[in-house]
């Protein structure tokens, strides 16, 4: 398989796929590098092909016509109330897409999380510990806003009230 055929691959694999995909298993099923993987993603991404690099793997978004989009601005500076924060999220059936701060100097910078489920939010968590990474939100005291992707508006009304009851929320 030559190289063009290869990202042709990639794509199908990702569309076809319901959760992301690491790099390392692509890698691994085409019998090249994962280096070959991240040059393949990246001229993809060139050619116009939206493929996301979470946390989890790669991944091309898909449409969800039947969920909406909100975004929330938060404020903590622990790690157990980033946990808990997200946690939160995910128990009210949101699927968290990005962290994005506002930095003084660079602008807006956003990070993909794309996690739904509590076995994500728990390698992400294990993931920060284990590379001693500092949030985003270190950068801004605190302060940060997330995408999430939610089934509608009532079940955003309970998370936004959850959240606020343990004082993440910054509602004004």
């Amino acid at each position: 398989m030559n190289s063009k055929e290869r990202r042709k691959a990639i794509v199908k694999a990702l569309k076809e796929e319901n959760k992301p995909k690491k790099g390392t298993e692509l890698a691994s099923y085409f019998d090249v590098s994962r280096q070959v993987i991240v040059q393949d993603i990246a001229l993809l991404r060139a050619e116009g092909v939206d493929i996301i690099a979470t946390p989890q793997g790669y991944v091309i978004p898909r449409n969800d016509t039947d969920k909406i989009k909100k975004t929330i601005v938060s404020k903590h500076t622990s790690y157990k109330d980033m946990k808990e924060e997200l946690k939160i999220m995910i128990h009210h059936g949101a699927r968290i897409l990005d962290v994005i701060v506002e930095h003084p100097i660079y602008g807006e910078i956003k990070g993909i999380l794309d996690i739904s489920y509590r076995k994500e939010l728990d390698e992400f968590m294990d993931k920060v510990k284990n590379y001693k990474a500092e949030p985003l939100s270190s950068l801004t005291e605190g302060v940060h806003i997330h995408t999430v992707e939610v089934p509608d508006e009532e079940t955003f009304k309970k998370m936004q009230a959850a959240l606020l009851e343990k004082g993440y929320l910054i509602n004004e």
